[in-house]
């Protein structure tokens, strides 16, 4: 890290050489106008103000942001950059107060800054004032603006008394001698860039990585942020467009298709000519786990998921280039299956989140490729006691993995007999479609308690509609208006019997749950 002061002039001609950039991931500019007087009257005062970091690269981002209310000039030579990474809104300012070369090109709230110069200095009050220039007096304002510019200066001055002269050209020097720290950062290491960023920013926002390898991978036939968008629409169709809205999946799945490590910043690492090249094999990877999902697991949006993270390692499995069809034979569905129960009635991805997904990247691998995986080695420690345990919540990550348990059964309705469209419930996936078997108002009336009422094992799908039916009647008398042929298909679609609609409420829950822990099983292969 080298440290170089700037006086004001040269950071001005600093920025005009168009040598300064914003990158694309700086925010805007958004200090209010009082702020910026109170800069000018700490610089004038001589108070700590604090420094501008800047990294300088060879390299020119191909997405930049404009500075406040300028676009900034094609830069005069071809290197070096200096991207501004922190003390972007105290350049702004000084930039935007002290220049008279560049015209604003950005329709941002900007006032003039003026110098009161009928007040009498104190440590405390502020001499700097933003005003309009339907306000300006002369006999009590002085402009900022024209305190580099000799001619506009001498003309600013002019006809001034020379005890207000005399306040002002000591105003020009204090600012002129002005030192302003600035250190600079040299590398052309995209990862230090982003740690950096993230451990000075005042606000303590995290770098938006997204915009960062936007800026990094654009050409004019590649922009990373539109093929998110358009990652988006294409999936909407299919209850999955959160993924697209979701950058941080997508990028950790980019990362671990293409560099082996499921994390953002893994992104940095590798050339953007490699991301453009390659992101194909990502887009195919997610579209395929997302067919896969569908088609073999009946998981129809994302938000119905156990643990959304599973896709990464799925569309690893997937990944493939433009025209490659991925081929897998019987034994390679059966592994994914397994793998998929396994890992959510274990609670495999409830941590370390990232670690697991990349040992589990690269088992997939192994099994693309037809080499001996483990993927399946997934240890498995829950009994049936865990329907009557957990309290069913459509959030709640087990709850998620117990209405895909009922979804491969495909459910029907209780009373019409017809198919229950669980496509349309899981991609709106709200608890109202999800209602109490034995009902709440007849387990209280014989003092059953919440908690017991509420498990797992006493939940279906049930439309709202429905449940009104049902009401608060007895389990032997509702069952009487299901409809008659046939019954035991509707009521074995949800993991009943016709006996066990019999008002034992304990005895009813006890069987459900072993009919679900028997299926889980089944389905985990264990």
């Amino acid at each position: 890290m080298d440290y170089q002061p700037y006086s004001i002039r040269k950071l001005l001609e600093a920025v005009i050489s168009g040598n300064v950039r914003i990158p694309a991931f700086q925010r805007g500019f958004v200090w209010d106008m009082d702020r910026v007087a109170h800069l000018m009257d700490s610089i004038y005062k001589g108070y700590p103000f604090g420094s501008l970091l800047f990294w300088r690269t060879r390299n020119q981002l191909a997405i930049e942001k404009d500075l406040g209310q300028f676009k900034l000039p094609t830069p005069e030579a071809d290197f070096p950059f200096d991207y501004v990474i922190d003390g972007q809104q105290r350049l702004t300012s000084i930039f935007t107060v002290f220049q008279s070369t560049l015209s604003p090109v950005n329709n941002i709230a900007w006032s003039d800054i003026y110098f009161d110069y009928t007040l009498q200095s104190n440590a405390q009050d502020c001499q700097f004032v933003a005003l309009p220039i339907t306000a300006y007096d002369k006999e009590k304002f002085f402009p900022l603006k024209v305190l580099f510019d000799s001619v506009k200066y001498r003309e600013a001055t002019e006809g001034l008394s020379a005890s207000a002269i005399g306040k002002i050209d000591k105003l020009q020097e204090v600012f002129k001698e002005t030192s302003i720290p600035v250190q600079i950062l040299k590398t052309e290491n995209k990862s230090t860039v982003a740690v950096v960023f993230e451990r000075v920013n005042r606000l303590g926002m995290a770098l938006d990585t997204l915009q960062l390898l936007s800026a990094w991978t654009w050409d004019h036939d590649f922009d990373l942020i539109e093929k998110f968008k358009e990652l988006r629409e294409s999936l909407e169709d299919f209850g999955f467009e959160e993924v697209g809205e979701n950058s941080d999946l997508i990028l950790s799945t980019a990362g671990a298709i293409l560099t082996g490590k499921a994390a953002p910043e893994s992104l940095l690492e590798i050339s953007g000519q490699q991301i453009r090249e390659n992101f194909d094999l990502v887009e195919n990877g997610i579209k395929g786990a997302i067919d896969f999902l569908r088609s073999e697991l009946k998981v129809y949006s994302l938000k119905s998921m156990p643990f959304p993270s599973m896709i990464i390692p799925l569309s690893t499995f997937f990944a493939s280039k433009d025209g490659k069809e991925i081929v897998f034979g019987g034994d390679a569905l059966s592994s994914i299956k397994k793998w998929f129960w396994r890992s959510c009635l274990s609670n495999r991805y409830s941590s370390q989140t990232r670690r697991t997904a990349e040992a589990d990247c690269i088992e997939m691998i192994k099994l693309k490729n037809g080499d001996e995986s483990k993927v399946t080695d997934i240890s498995v420690k829950i009994n049936a006691q865990i329907f009557k345990d957990l309290t069913f919540r459509v959030t709640n990550s087990f709850a998620k993995t117990f209405i895909l348990l009922l979804t491969q059964k495909n459910p029907k309705s209780f009373f019409s007999g017809k198919l229950i469209e669980a496509e349309k419930v899981l991609q709106l996936y709200n608890r109202s479609e999800f209602h109490h078997i034995y009902p709440k108002a007849f387990l209280r009336k014989n003092d059953v308690p919440d908690e017991s009422i509420n498990c797992l094992a006493n939940f279906c799908y049930l439309s709202s509609a429905e449940n009104k039916k049902i009401s608060n009647k007895k389990p032997s008398d509702y069952i009487r208006d299901l409809v008659a042929n046939p019954k035991d298909e509707i009521l074995g679609s949800a993991f009943c019997t016709v006996e066990m609609f019999d008002d034992n409420f304990d005895k009813f829950i006890e069987e459900r749950s072993k009919m679900l822990f028997q299926f889980s099983m089944e389905l985990a292969d264990l």
